[in-house]
């Protein structure tokens, strides 16, 4: 397993923790593949009772690597909504764990970050971190199920203004809106997480996965196959000129200029 992203048990809680601190523990091929082998790891821990994830340095992830790539190019002849898709896939395959996971949000959560965020049961934010779906300031429509989360957790009119505006909320709003269970001080994040899931894990672990299946089934989330709708959004957008345009400005720290092309 590469040392991009670490999985430690502790007691019957297992910890995966996003460890590239210097580039803002982006979705880099390396981190993605790394993720996925943790939440493999984690899923084969039977004994496991609940799983912490979180990051190394001021951010929990933000998001693509736009010096890089927003999809995964190495699948060579495949459709760009399949590259898009590949791109989360890793970071969807928290949906494969049974037991309640808990995002211990250290820093910003931004984009692919934030969707990584949403994907857990229940988090715990800093209350100076930035987090929120930035996708409509690059030109790009959302990925990752945010657009399918996010109003059900927040409701729709909320969840509307910020990914209409690509706004950005901090620790204390998320709480305040129910996008986050808490929000604490940085230093604080990790231990009040691994302070829910040790509760958790002193509950009956049958009892709380059926709960866990029961909540989602009820719901009827099937979030995967919102992720793989975005992703046909997602790749259109990613084609046009105001995505180009919204990246560069991005990166050369500016306002864009978007001409709707």
């Amino acid at each position: 397993m590469s040392d991009a992203v670490r999985f430690e048990v502790d007691g019957a809680v297992g910890v995966v923790t996003l460890a590239r601190p210097d580039n803002h523990n982006r979705m880099t091929a390396e981190l993605l593949d790394a993720f996925a082998a943790a939440v493999a790891a984690a899923r084969a821990r039977r004994d496991l009772r609940a799983v912490v994830i979180t990051g190394t340095g001021t951010a929990f992830c933000a998001g693509a690597d736009l010096n890089a790539t927003l999809q995964r190019e190495e699948l060579v002849g495949a459709l760009a909504s399949q590259r898009s898709y590949a791109m989360y896939e890793p970071f969807l395959s928290v949906l494969d764990l049974d037991v309640p996971v808990i995002g211990a949000l250290n820093g910003h959560a931004v984009g692919g970050g934030f969707g990584l965020a949403l994907l857990c049961d229940l988090r715990v934010a800093r209350d100076d971190a930035k987090y929120g779906a930035n996708f409509v300031r690059l030109g790009l429509a959302p990925g990752l199920a945010i657009s399918y989360l996010l109003p059900r957790l927040i409701g729709v009119a909320r969840a509307s203004e910020l990914l209409y505006t690509g706004q950005l909320v901090d620790g204390r709003e998320a709480a305040d809106i129910g996008l986050a269970n808490r929000c604490v001080a940085a230093a604080d994040v990790v231990p009040a997480a691994l302070t829910i899931a040790r509760a958790i894990a002193s509950a009956a672990p049958v009892a709380v996965r059926a709960t866990k299946a029961a909540i989602r089934r009820g719901l009827a989330w099937t979030i995967r196959d919102a992720a793989m709708a975005e992703a046909f959004a997602q790749a259109e957008t990613v084609a046009t000129d105001d995505a180009r345009e919204g990246i560069a400005a991005l990166l050369a720290k500016r306002p864009p200029a978007f001409t709707g092309r």
